[in-house]
């Protein structure tokens, strides 16, 4: 019997999953695995190789309250996935049922192999791990003592090596036997992180893990997600920060109850957004509207401040010399031409223009 802190509650401990162990693995992905309480059973019938994650028109209801709805989308192993959305848009609510915490109402999911059914939890979980936004530390315990903790709690062999080489990952083997309440919170983050390391995950979850934290933390934060990617984890992050998502991300959904949109960022800012010239010259022009409306690849211009206009063109390299030699021609003294940078933000508040979370009061 493992003799646990009184403050160690059902809740806290499946807050934070990470059980032992993850399935053997092929150049096709997991193998079949022995299902949970049945020595030698093959559970093949449940495993699928074609995704990380695979999700088929899941809804989740809480009663009245729609927390997503016909939601699709799937993951590939060794991706960096990003899940958008406002508050109130479902995005924890999706973690805590692809980690099988709570049951959806309708549809179906494959994660880290195996079909989403009551009665394939187990093995679920023993594939994946789940960092929560609050890392729930025991902060009168030791860094190496939460690890012990729950290294014993999953029972994974081994545990000494496992807790020093997830340690020696976060960069956090020199805080060993530092008390939790002494850390800062990116180190707390970092702390957390290990413990979802320990037991080797396939699919790793991460639920807004640089919420709060400095610029220094959220960069530290962002190497240590870079150098899991390197190491073939599959990593699926909700996140508040679009510039975070569009840094570290493969592919990104944006989620607001519906599933909005799924691709790759420069892919979603090419097909959502129109593309622009910014051209900057030394003093305003004379007649803007004769000088740019009379070029057939300029779809629109405006002038957002003194000597600089942003022109709406179909193709930015394509057009700018043609730009560059109409301004030259006339004498006008060009400082710059460059295609506006259009960012994951403009792509999400194309698509968000409302808080859900307010809405659904």
């Amino acid at each position: 019997m493992v003799s646990t802190p009184a403050s160690l509650t059902d809740v806290e401990v499946s807050s934070s999953i990470n059980l032992v162990g993850r399935a053997p693995s092929g150049p096709d992905g997991p193998r079949t695995v022995e299902r949970v309480g049945e020595p030698g059973g093959s559970c093949t019938d449940m495993s699928r190789s074609d995704g990380a994650i695979i999700v088929e028109h899941l809804t989740k209801r809480f009663g009245d309250r729609v927390a997503f709805d016909d939601v699709s989308f799937d993951v590939g192993y060794g991706e960096v996935f990003g899940f958008l959305g406002p508050n109130g848009a479902g995005k924890t609510t999706m973690v805590r049922t692809l980690g099988t915490l709570i049951a959806p109402t309708s549809g179906a999911a494959t994660v880290a192999g195996i079909e989403l059914r009551p009665e394939n939890g187990p093995a679920i979980r023993s594939r994946i791990s789940i960092m929560p936004e609050f890392p729930g530390l025991y902060l009168r315990l030791t860094v190496a003592e939460n690890l012990e903790l729950f290294a014993r709690l999953y029972r994974l062999s081994d545990p000494q090596y496992r807790i020093e080489r997830v340690l020696r990952a976060v960069n956090l083997i020199d805080r060993t036997n530092d008390l939790c309440r002494s850390l800062s919170k990116g180190l707390r983050q970092r702390a957390a992180l290990a413990r979802a390391l320990l037991s080797d995950p396939a699919v790793l979850f991460l639920d807004e893990p640089t919420s709060g934290l400095d610029p220094v933390a959220t960069r530290e934060v962002h190497e240590l997600i870079t150098a899991l990617e390197d190491r073939g984890v599959t990593i699926f992050l909700t996140t508040h920060r679009l510039e975070e998502a569009e840094r570290l991300c493969h592919r990104v959904a944006i989620l607001s109850t519906t599933l909005r949109l799924v691709g790759r960022p420069l892919e979603l800012r090419q097909q959502l957004l129109t593309r622009n010239l910014d051209v900057r010259t030394r003093t305003d022009l004379d007649d803007p509207g004769k000088m740019f409306g009379g070029l057939v690849d300029v779809e629109g211009w405006e002038q957002v401040l003194p000597g600089l206009y942003r022109l709406t063109v179909v193709d930015p390299d394509a057009t700018a010399p043609v730009v560059a030699r109409t301004l030259v021609g006339a004498g006008v003294d060009i400082l710059s031409i460059a295609e506006s940078r259009r960012s994951l933000e403009d792509v999400y508040l194309e698509l968000i223009d409302e808080d859900v979370e307010v809405k659904r009061r």
